[in-house]
């Protein structure tokens, strides 16, 4: 009886935008699991969404820790949708130069929005809210 031998060869593939963008993907969604089911654990079933109010936020806010885990679920699940988004407007941009400059104001608006949003995280509940 003969046996077949079969031979595998590696192939060394230069990583493009799109081989970038796929694997943030995958990694965003990856780092989101944790965070997107600590944060519901805690907010809906320990806390209760009916006694969260301006309160409840300034005092978890008051925590370093609570303030990066915000600004770290904010950051993956935009950089997750914003990437979606890339995707659905691929399938109507067919220029290549169109789609390069899509990708890089997608990937500014997602820079921009991430850098305020972690800001204001990070910055916290200062003052006394206003109405009160």
């Amino acid at each position: 009886m003969a046996t077949a031998t079969q031979t595998t060869r590696q192939v060394r593939v230069k990583p493009n935008y799109e081989t970038i963008a796929w694997k943030w993907m995958r990694y965003s969604a990856f780092a989101m699991i944790p965070l997107v089911w600590g944060h519901m654990i805690l907010q809906d079933v320990i806390v209760g969404v009916h006694r969260i109010d301006l309160d409840y936020v300034a005092m978890r806010w008051a925590s370093l820790f609570w303030r990066i885990y915000d600004t770290l679920l904010l950051g993956f699940a935009f950089a997750h949708g914003v990437n979606g988004l890339r995707q659905v407007l691929n399938d109507f941009i067919h220029a290549d130069r169109a789609r390069k400059v899509m990708n890089w104001l997608l990937f500014l608006f997602w820079l921009i929005i991430t850098l305020i949003g972690g800001a204001a995280l990070v910055g916290g509940v200062n003052q006394p809210f206003p109405l009160s």
